[in-house]
C-alpha cells in the first residue's frame, strides 16, 4: 500500500530532463574476425554515429576518429553503413556520403570512392567484400540527376584505385548484396515502385567473374506479393533468407534448386527493412542457425539444427532482441526487456553463460516503479481484432484515490508501419510514474503480426489505425481500466496522422497532442525523398488518381470539427510537415473557440533533438493534459492556453 494522491499528482522519479539526456543509441552490430562492432549513437555529441570494436571480454575502443560520423544517406533512413573483412574497417562518412578504408586505430581514414562533382550526390551502403579483400560490393544511390536517381549494386577495389563501376541496375531499389564463402556468387535484393520492402521484393543469385562482374543473373524467389529479407550465406555456401510466402516472415534455404522451410510458424523472424543491415539470424560453426521471432510481446531466441525439426530455445531475460551475430559460437545481439534498458549481451550455449559488454544506460530507475506492459487484444470495426499494450499507473509509494480512476494517455506510433514493443521504454513510464495510464497501440497495419495484419492498413490509412486506437480507449474504460471522461491521445508524424484524425473526425478524447503530425496527405504524395515517393499508394491510392481520398482524409480542410483541447509542437525548419499544416490546424481550434496552445521550435526539422525544446514539450505536454482533465502534476509550471475553460 501507498499514500493515496489523485491519479496525474504523483512525484515521479523521472524528469524530461532525463528524457532529453537519453542514453546511447546502440545500433548496427556485426562481428568479425575476432570482435563485435556496434554503432553508438551520442546524444552528447549532437547524435554523432560512433564505430566501436568489443572484445569478448567487453574491452572498447573506437574505430572512428571523433571529427567521424558513420552514418549513410542512403533511402535517408540509412543503416549499414560500415562493414569489416580481415580487420580492415570500411565506413561511410555522414559529411560526404563517401566510403572510408580505416586500417587501424592509428591511420586516418582515407576516401576510397571518388568526391563527386555534387557534394553528397554519390551514396553508398551495406557493403561485402570478396573473400580475397580486393573488391567491395555494395548499394549506391546515384543523385547527380535529381529527376532520376538511381539505385544500383557496384562494385570497386578496397584501395580506391578504381572508380565504383555498375554491375546491376534498372530496377527502383536494391539492398543485401552477400557475396558467398568461395567468392564465386553474388546474390541481393531489389524492388519497384509502388512496393516498400514489406510488400514485394524479389532475390537475384549470379556469378562472380575473375574480374569483377556478375554472370548469368538468377530470379530465385519473391515478386510484389513476396516479402523476402536478409539474404545470407551459410559456413558451407548454402542461402537462407527470410519469406513472407507464407503469410508470416519464416526461415527459408535455398539448395539445389530447391527453397525448403527450416521453421514453419505463425510469427514473423523479421521487420519492416525501414534501415539496411539487420540481422535477425546468424550461423554456429556447424551451420545450425541461431534465430530471433516475434511472438506477440516478446521476441523468442531459439537454435535451428539440420537434423532436427524441433527448435531449441535459448533461454534468456530479454523481451526484444535485435541484430543477431555469432562469433566462435558465442550468440551476440542487442537486447532489453521491460527492466532492462538496451544492452550488448553474450550468450555461450557451450558454457551456458550470459555477459553483457555493453550498455545504453549506466544508472536505471528502481524496478518498483516501472510499469510492465499487459498484451491486450481488442475488438474493433469490421469485426477486427488488434492488438496493443497497456501501462497502468506505477509507484513505489503513491498510489491513487479510492474511488478514481486514471486518466489515459493513447500513444500511436509512427511509420505506419512499425510497431511498437515492450522494451524499456522512460518515455512511458514518464506518464505511469506520474498516475497516467498508457495505451501503446500496435493498430492494423503495425509489422510482427503476419503480412495480412500488416496488409490491413492498405487503403485504409487514417480509417483502421484511428479506429484501432479509439477501440483500445473504450476497451480498457469498458473494463474499468481507466477514466473514459479523461482521455487524451499522442503521436508524431504518421502516429501525429492518426492522432489528428482521431481528433478531428471523431469526438471521444476530451485531448491530444501532435508533434510534427502529418495533416495533409497530399503533401506527402507530392513532395518527398525517393524511397517513400510512392508510399502511399498502398495507404490510400495512386495519386492523383485517388486525390478525393487524400483529401478527405486530410485533417487539414476539416479542422472546423475538432471539438476537443489541442497541443501542438511544430519545428520552424520542417520540410516534411511544413509549420503552414500545423498553422492551418491551429487556425480551426481558434474559429471553433477551443482550449489550444501551438508552441513552435526555430531550429528544429522533422523530430526534436534539442535538449532543451524536448524538456518545454515534455513538460508542457504534461501541464496541458493536467489542466484540460482535471489534476495537478507535481513540480510543473502550468503552461498559457489559449480558451481554457475554468469552473
Amino acid at each position: 500500500m501507498g499514500n493515496f494522491v489523485p491519479f496525474g499528482s504523483w512525484e515521479s522519479p523521472i524528469s524530461a530532463n532525463e528524457i532529453a539526456a537519453g542514453g546511447t543509441s546502440l545500433q548496427s552490430l556485426s562481428t568479425a574476425g575476432d570482435f563485435v562492432y556496434l554503432i553508438e549513437s551520442r546524444p552528447s555529441e549532437m547524435g554523432r554515429q560512433v564505430l566501436l570494436k568489443l572484445t569478448s571480454h567487453g574491452d572498447v575502443s573506437e574505430c572512428t576518429p571523433s571529427n567521424f560520423n558513420t552514418r549513410t544517406r542512403v533511402h535517408e533512413y540509412g543503416g549499414g553503413e560500415y562493414w569489416v573483412h580481415d580487420g580492415i574497417v570500411f565506413a561511410v562518412s555522414f559529411s560526404d556520403q563517401r566510403v572510408y578504408r580505416i586500417d587501424d586505430k592509428e591511420s586516418d581514414p582515407i576516401a576510397i570512392t571518388p568526391k563527386p562533382e555534387i557534394a553528397n550526390s554519390l551514396r553508398y551502403a551495406n557493403g561485402t567484400v570478396s573473400s580475397d579483400g580486393l573488391t567491395i560490393y555494395c548499394v549506391q544511390e546515384n543523385h547527380l540527376d535529381p529527376k532520376q536517381i538511381l539505385n544500383q549494386i557496384v562494385s570497386f577495389p578496397s584501395d580506391g584505385k578504381h572508380a565504383p563501376r555498375v554491375i546491376f541496375t534498372g530496377t527502383d531499389f536494391v539492398s543485401s548484396p552477400k557475396i558467398s564463402p568461395d567468392g564465386l556468387t553474388l546474390t541481393w535484393l531489389s524492388w519497384d515502385h509502388p512496393n516498400m520492402p514489406w510488400d514485394g521484393t524479389q532475390l537475384h543469385t549470379a556469378q562472380i567473374d575473375t574480374d569483377g562482374t556478375v554472370l548469368n543473373t538468377k530470379l530465385i524467389a519473391g515478386g510484389s506479393d513476396e516479402s523476402i529479407s536478409q539474404p545470407t550465406w551459410s559456413p558451407d555456401g548454402i542461402l537462407h533468407f527470410i519469406s513472407d510466402r507464407s503469410g508470416w516472415w519464416n526461415l527459408y534455404s535455398y539448395e539445389n534448386g530447391e527453397i525448403i522451410a527450416l521453421y514453419k510458424l505463425d510469427a514473423d523472424f523479421a521487420g519492416p527493412d525501414w534501415q539496411f543491415g539487420f540481422s535477425s539470424f546468424d550461423f554456429m560453426s556447424d551451420s545450425s542457425v541461431v534465430c530471433a521471432y516475434h511472438d506477440r510481446n516478446n521476441d523468442v531466441l531459439v537454435r535451428l539444427r539440420r537434423d532436427s525439426s524441433e527448435p531449441e530455445a535459448i533461454v534468456n531475460d530479454y523481451s526484444s532482441i535485435s541484430y543477431v551475430s555469432v562469433l566462435e559460437d558465442v550468440i551476440y545481439f542487442i537486447g532489453s526487456s521491460p527492466v532492462i534498458p538496451a544492452e550488448v549481451v553474450a550468450i555461450s550455449p557451450s558454457e551456458n553463460t550470459v555477459s553483457t559488454l555493453r550498455r545504453s544506460r549506466e544508472t536505471t530507475i528502481d524496478i518498483s516503479y516501472i510499469s510492465q506492459a499487459e498484451f491486450i487484444e481488442f475488438d474493433s470495426i469490421e469485426g477486427a481484432k488488434s492488438f496493443g499494450l497497456f501501462y497502468p499507473p506505477r509507484h513505489a509509494l503513491n498510489q491513487g484515490l479510492p474511488d478514481e480512476r486514471p486518466p489515459l494517455l493513447v500513444m500511436s506510433h509512427g511509420g505506419p508501419t512499425a510497431a511498437t514493443s515492450s522494451s524499456y521504454n522512460l518515455a512511458i513510464q514518464y506518464w505511469t510514474t506520474r498516475g497516467i495510464a498508457v495505451v501503446d497501440v500496435n493498430y492494423r497495419g503495425s509489422s510482427g503480426f503476419g503480412r495480412a495484419y500488416r496488409n490491413a492498413l492498405r487503403n485504409q490509412w487514417g480509417v483502421i489505425d484511428t479506429a484501432d486506437c479509439i477501440a483500445a480507449a473504450k476497451f480498457l474504460e469498458r473494463r474499468g481500466d481507466i477514466d473514459g471522461s479523461r482521455m487524451a491521445i499522442r503521436g508524431g508524424s504518421a502516429g501525429g496522422y492518426t492522432t489528428l484524425c482521431a481528433l478531428t473526425f471523431h469526438d471521444v478524447f476530451q485531448a491530444g497532442a501532435s508533434y510534427y503530425g502529418v495533416a495533409d496527405a497530399e503533401v506527402l504524395a507530392t513532395d518527398t525523398h525517393k524511397f517513400e515517393s510512392r508510399y502511399l499508394d498502398r495507404l490510400m491510392g495512386p495519386y492523383p488518381a485517388a486525390r478525393e481520398v487524400y483529401v478527405s482524409r486530410s485533417p487539414i480542410h476539416y479542422a472546423d470539427q475538432i471539438r476537443a483541447a489541442v497541443i501542438v509542437f511544430q519545428g520552424l525548419e520542417d520540410q516534411i510537415v511544413p509549420p503552414a499544416q500545423a498553422e492551418l490546424m491551429v487556425g480551426g481550434l481558434v474559429r471553433n473557440k477551443l482550449p489550444h496552445a501551438y508552441m513552435t521550435f526555430q531550429g528544429e526539422q522533422h523530430g526534436f533533438r534539442q535538449a532543451a525544446n524536448i524538456i518545454k514539450t515534455l513538460e508542457s505536454e504534461l501541464s496541458f493534459y493536467g489542466q484540460i482533465l482535471g489534476f495537478s502534476p507535481y513540480g510543473i509550471t502550468a503552461i498559457d492556453i489559449i480558451n481554457r475553460r475554468t469552473g
